[in-house]
């Protein structure tokens, strides 16, 4: 199992200090948490709006994100790249072969370099310290695109899914999370601490969620961790979970596939969840592993429709860190 990171306790967003260049404070993506709950709720109206056409234009023009990419993507490069290009703005994808960051410059001058070239900075990577120390230094938003600690982003598409199916309001949903306690784990049980969700995980000992993180959500929300997966998926309106080995756990394959065994998100499993339970999975997915053909390709799987999710939630993301809102009604 790979080492955890984690992450300090924290209460409602610190309100950002002016800057001493007079323009607005700026606002981070990292975790959930960055949010309120009220915040958040009109983060996923306006998403909702965004895909269903009531809101358009182009308040982002003129405006660049930089996208730094340490690890592979398919989902958060498309979303971000195509969501600055429909808000009229511009993303410019790096990878760290390709910037001196990969070649040993630091991570403050690299925020303090780039916050002079561009309006916001995405960066997708392996610890999550990178993150907040790129935060700490860059004068420009910085969001969160996945860590091995988190990934506030695809749990923000997951959660419009939610809406989409059941309706808008969150507090009291039943979600079960199937799996390693991993970033995704993470991230749900942040969407738990502010939204009011009723969260069970079903994770193998040795492979728990963050003890912090959990142990926050807990003095606020319904959030337990099971061994059995059928305890946590019992009544669950949602059934969710992700791969076994992770980018940058390759060579754990074998060991997580024992731990694993009994894990897998099948018809059975399904069958204790709610009669109108949906299965969610962020993608990409491993057939035969942790979830069967027959549950993913099947007819409660809304995993497309939460992978196209992750374009609208960003999009919203976007206009709330960057500034801009979007018009009403046509172009």
């Amino acid at each position: 199992m790979s080492p955890r990171t984690t992450t300090p306790d924290a209460g409602p967003p610190p309100v950002a200090a002016p800057r001493e260049d007079g323009r607005p404070a700026k606002r981070d993506f990292l975790e959930i948490p960055d949010l309120s709950r009220e915040e958040l709720v009109g983060l996923l109206a306006r998403a909702a709006r965004l895909k269903s056409g009531e809101e358009r234009g182009r308040p982002l023009e003129g405006k660049t994100l930089a996208m730094i990419f340490r690890k592979s993507s398919t989902r958060t490069r498309l979303s971000f790249e195509v969501g600055m290009y429909q808000l009229g703005g511009h993303a410019i994808f790096l990878s760290d072969r390709e910037i001196q960051l990969g070649r040993g410059e630091t991570v403050p001058d690299t925020a303090r370099v780039m916050s002079r070239f561009v309006d916001a900075i995405m960066l997708r990577t392996y610890a999550h310290e990178e993150i907040v120390e790129l935060a700490r230094h860059a004068t420009v938003p910085v969001i969160n695109g996945l860590s091995d600690l988190l990934h506030p982003c695809q749990v923000l598409a997951d959660l419009q899914t939610v809406q989409e199916e059941f309706g808008a309001e969150l507090a009291g949903r039943r979600v079960a999370w199937i799996g390693d306690g991993n970033n995704m784990a993470n991230s749900w049980i942040n969407a738990a601490y502010r939204l009011g969700l009723e969260l069970r995980l079903a994770c193998p000992k040795g492979y728990e969620p963050d003890p912090r993180i959990l142990k926050r959500a807990q003095a606020v929300a319904d959030v337990k961790v099971v061994r059995d997966p059928r305890e946590a998926a019992e009544g669950a309106q949602v059934v969710t979970t992700d791969v076994w080995a992770s980018m940058g756990q390759e060579d754990e394959s074998e060991v997580r596939a024992k731990a694993f065994n009994g894990f897998v998100v099948d018809g059975a499993l399904m069958k204790r969840a709610a009669k109108d339970a949906i299965f969610l999975h962020c993608l990409p997915a491993h057939r035969g592993e942790e979830v069967t053909a027959e549950v993913i390709d099947g007819p409660r799987s809304r995993v497309f429709e939460e992978a196209e999710n992750r374009l609208h939630v960003q999009k919203s993301l976007l206009v709330e860190l960057m500034g801009g809102r979007p018009g009403r009604g046509k172009r």
